[in-house]
């Protein structure tokens, strides 16, 4: 008899006998679709749900099973290209991700909470008792579409958006299990295609090349705030453009915590921006090659408990008035965020993929957060933060879209013989409030593409690094009062609290770039003073070689200081090099009353020179 065979390769028609085992079924299905893990095959009579492993059926005929002549079967399997390393055979990925994938800890956190918006007892509609509830009180879904109009939400947060899907499934008594439910969009044609006709670009099939896209404002965002540890960050990243008119870009590092103002809610707290090596003018920056010194601060970063969260970048013009206000060029009638900017957040959201467990491939969308500094209405600077949707991210990797000359407009690109660009539409309201379907070709605005994130900044600053007072100078700023070398690092120190001027992170950035202290326990130690501020480490650290050599060396840089002067003191909170803002030593010490501080960028110079070291101007 004939059995009808369904599965996303397509329909099957697959001969077998009635007293056959299912075994023999299984093989054949294995040789007409080419699998080569034949025990990750799942079946049903149903087209949703009730899968179970033909392995588990092992040792039954299909008459027992009760498959008859004409049947439809629907199957499900693991292509070797969709499984994720690690996870061994007779195991489906939806399954196994699960326990291999290692999410962020707030993924962790939020899937042990129920989310449900809790509701108190109406006094005009709730008649029950106390302890009572009814439809009027009883808690909310973490989607609840009336409560996310009523505050103003945007977009659901992701782990509200998991469990509208369903992804979650609690039993009485049990944990959470999870379910295949999140599939990444691609818009590649599939070059493995089982139809067996030759590959694209020679010949194309329904099965191989992609379908149709319906652009639509995406429902969910993956963060749902950004937090600024203290405003301090955003005033030095803007300090360079302040000082230069110059535009600067940075990557921000941070954490993920759970946003409490939206249910489920995940926002981005940012605690440092590290700027790449970068050349900078009125109008833009372009960055220079970053590896090397994206790998220093990633490793940094790491040893501080942060991680990347996202990149940030100045788009500022004076409007020339002299009151420190600046242009406005963002706005509703013009742009919010331009095309080339959606694009180059597309790139750097595939770039860092969020892993999560409730994906066969292990990872969905991106946390990553573009945040652009711009002028608002009132001419004042302002912060605006965007993700792109996780469609803008396969049109770009499927090479479909590109920028504008229009920065509000994103071009659809045209098809080549090695281009493949599927259907693009999107969806408006005319005049007369008629939701009505346009074809995206050739262009489309860019709001399609966008997801907003709120920002701000805590009630209460409680910054990890507590130096953004002084500011040591930032990384890859050229100039002299931005130059970071032994001489700033001595300038830094003076008559600083050790406790708080190693609280920064580009100081230890800087500290560890020179190459005086080793990673395995000074570096650790300096992490440690710098973020837990402990008296005992500080001694620890003082004890060293390292330090004593990075203390050795600043000494002889910084000219001779008086004799109490030492670097971290003789004790725990010591002072800095230099107990004097000047660098003079006592007044018996003739080479240190002839050293002079130079009046414009207050660097030490030695005896005998009449024009400054650092900043070439002359001493009086």
């Amino acid at each position: 008899m004939l059995v009808r065979v369904r599965s996303k390769e397509g329909t099957s028609r697959i001969e077998i006998g009635a007293e056959d085992d299912i075994s023999l079924l299984k093989a054949k299905i294995a040789t007409e679709l080419k699998l080569s893990d034949p025990s990750t095959i799942t079946i049903s009579d149903r087209p949703n749900g009730g899968d179970s492993p033909i392995d588990s059926l092992a040792g039954k005929t299909i008459s027992q099973l009760g498959i008859k002549h004409g049947d439809l079967l629907y199957i499900n399997f693991v292509a070797p290209s969709e499984q994720p390393s690690g996870i061994g055979a007779g195991t489906t990925a939806a399954s196994s991700s699960s326990f291999t994938v290692q999410q962020d800890a707030v993924d962790d956190y939020l899937d042990t909470q129920t989310g449900l918006i809790k509701r108190g007892k109406d006094p005009k509609f709730c008649k029950h008792a106390a302890n009572g509830m009814c439809d009027y009180c009883m808690p909310l879904e973490p989607y609840d579409a009336k409560y996310q109009d009523e505050n103003k939400i945007k977009s659901m947060s992701f782990h509200a958006y998991l469990r509208k899907l369903g992804a979650h499934t609690k039993k009485s008594g049990t944990a959470y299990t999870t379910l295949p439910a999140l599939e990444e969009p691609s818009f590649k044609v599939k070059t493995d295609c089982s139809s067996g006709h030759p590959a694209w670009p020679a010949s194309i099939c329904t099965k191989c090349q992609p379908s149709a896209i319906t652009l639509q404002s995406q429902p969910f965002r993956m963060v749902d705030h950004v937090e600024f540890s203290s405003a301090g960050i955003i005033d030095n990243f803007i300090h360079y453009w302040r000082s230069t008119g110059l535009q600067r870009f940075g990557y921000m590092y941070g954490r993920y915590e759970p946003y409490t103002e939206v249910p489920l809610g995940i926002k981005a707290v940012v605690e440092a921006i590290y700027e790449p090596p970068q050349e900078g003018d009125s109008e833009g920056v372009r960055i220079e090659d970053p590896i090397e010194g994206e790998k220093r601060a990633d490793e940094m970063a790491t040893a501080c408990g942060l991680q990347k969260v996202g990149m940030i970048y100045t788009d500022l013009t004076d409007d020339g008035t002299g009151k420190g206000t600046v242009l406005c060029k963002r706005h509703i009638n013009s742009y919010f965020f331009s095309s080339q900017e959606c694009q180059f957040a597309a790139v750097m959201q595939q770039k860092y993929p969020n892993r999560t467990k409730y994906s066969s491939t292990g990872t969905f969308g991106s946390k990553f957060v573009t945040c652009v500094i711009s002028g608002n209405e009132e001419g004042s600077i302002d912060v605006s933060s965007y993700q792109v949707s996780n469609t803008c991210v396969g049109m770009v990797d499927a090479d479909i879209v590109e920028p504008s000359v229009e920065p509000g407009i994103m071009r659809v690109k045209e098809p080549t013989s090695e281009r493949y660009i599927p259907d693009v539409f999107f969806k408006y309201k005319n005049e007369y409030g008629v939701t009505v379907q346009k074809s995206a070709k050739p262009s489309f605005p860019v709001e399609y593409l966008l997801v907003n994130v709120t920002h701000g900044f805590p009630v209460l600053s409680q910054p990890l690094f507590s130096s953004s007072d002084r500011g040591f100078p930032i990384e890859n700023r050229p100039g002299a009062p931005f130059i970071q070398d032994a001489g700033a690092v001595y300038r830094y120190i003076q008559g600083g609290d050790m406790k708080n001027f190693v609280s920064d992170f580009h100081f230890l950035l800087h500290v560890r770039s020179m190459g005086i202290l080793n990673d395995q326990d000074e570096m650790t130690l300096l992490v440690k003073v710098a973020l837990q501020k402990k008296d005992e480490d500080i001694r620890a650290l003082e004890a060293t070689p390292g330090w004593q050599t990075l203390q050795t060396i600043l000494r002889e840089h910084g000219g001779r200081s008086s004799s109490a002067s030492a670097l971290g003191g003789s004790g725990s909170g010591g002072r800095g090099l230099g107990s004097g803002s000047g660098g003079d030593g006592g007044a018996g010490s003739s080479s240190a009353a002839a050293s002079w501080t130079c009046r414009h960028c207050t660097f030490l110079n030695p005896p005998g020179d009449d024009s400054c070291e650092m900043c070439g101007l002359p001493q009086g």
